[in-house]
């Protein structure tokens, strides 16, 4: 669990950053990444190991997404309703 803590900082830290850059546009498909999301709004409500990932769940209102968090420059997000 400390290593699922620690994971988390980081990857606040990185989106903090990264949400201060162009977040440009979303495509079509429900796709987005985790710095789109956070300055839309989004919160991070769960994360659950994945082999050597992280599976993040990330809400805002009835809107819900699952990363894929491989490290702080290999997320993948997709649209789950």
């Amino acid at each position: 669990m400390p290593r699922l803590a620690v994971a988390l900082t980081l990857l606040l830290s990185a989106v903090s950053a990264a949400s201060a850059q162009d977040i440009g546009s979303r495509s079509k498909s429900g796709s987005a990444t985790m710095a789109q999301l956070i300055a839309e709004g989004y919160e991070i409500k769960a994360a659950a190991p994945n082999g050597s990932r992280y599976v993040v769940f990330m809400q805002k209102e009835k809107s819900a997404y699952a990363c894929e968090f491989a490290n702080v420059s290999a997320t993948q997000c997709r649209l789950i309703n």
